[in-house]
């Protein structure tokens, strides 16, 4: 789920919402909603490694240029989020994951540089993913590191594509693997990631609500504005 195996690149990504075969729960029916959702309760939520203030820490520095600073974040969100994804790759399989899939029944599907879209196993899409998002971050011409440089014209498109990437990354694992986070006690980590995630797309507008929706519920619990 984690690895950076050499993999097509994509033009785009899209979010399918599938039919569910089991009942939608009322929005009356919090018991249910939690069992579904163990990442909204209350004793879980408030877990995390620290109580930074995400404000200070996602605004761009002053005097300091913006790709620069969507550049550097970039490369240390990637690092983060597959270094997380790893740990849990072994219970990420085709097997316990035959699709990449987030809450409300939302299904992702891989487009590669052909156009051709695939819908695959979640660890084989995040494979794609963090392939895809490595390429973008080794190229010069796209993150570049020389003195002089310019960023091209259309990086900020590249960036919010990587965030989408990212945020889908942990989307599945807050849907299907959250009770195996539990148990290995990365729930802290996990929501901090998270939240640092979420609140920098928002301070500099990496994120739609429509890419978000599926995590709404959890972003608005974790105390964070709303993508609206």
């Amino acid at each position: 789920m984690g690895g950076c195996q050499s993999h097509p690149s994509a033009a785009d990504t899209q979010i399918v919402p599938q039919p569910s075969d089991v009942n939608k729960l009322g929005d009356n029916n919090n018991e249910l909603v939690l069992e579904e959702r163990p990442y909204l309760q209350q004793q879980y939520i408030s877990e995390r490694i620290t109580h930074t203030d995400m404000t200070a820490l996602t605004a761009l520095p002053p005097g300091l240029d913006q790709a620069e600073w969507l550049a550097s974040n970039t490369v240390v969100f990637f690092k983060h989020i597959n270094l997380f994804s790893s740990a849990l790759s072994e219970l990420c399989t085709p097997t316990t994951c035959p699709t990449a899939c987030g809450p409300d029944n939302t299904v992702y599907i891989w487009t590669d540089d052909q156009g051709k879209k695939l819908r695959c196993s979640a660890p084989l899409y995040f494979d794609y993913t963090m392939s895809y998002i490595q390429d973008l971050l080794t190229d010069e011409d796209v993150f570049p590191t020389r003195a002089g440089s310019v960023f091209p014209a259309g990086f900020v498109f590249l960036v919010k594509k990587v965030f989408l990437l990212l945020f889908r990354v942990l989307a599945h694992i807050y849907w299907s693997h959250y009770r195996e986070a539990l148990v290995l006690g990365l729930h802290p980590h996990l929501n901090t990631l998270f939240i640092h995630l979420t609140h920098f797309s928002l301070q500099h507008n990496l994120l739609e609500a429509e890419h978000t929706q599926p995590l709404q519920d959890l972003i608005i619990a974790l105390g964070q504005y709303s993508l609206t």
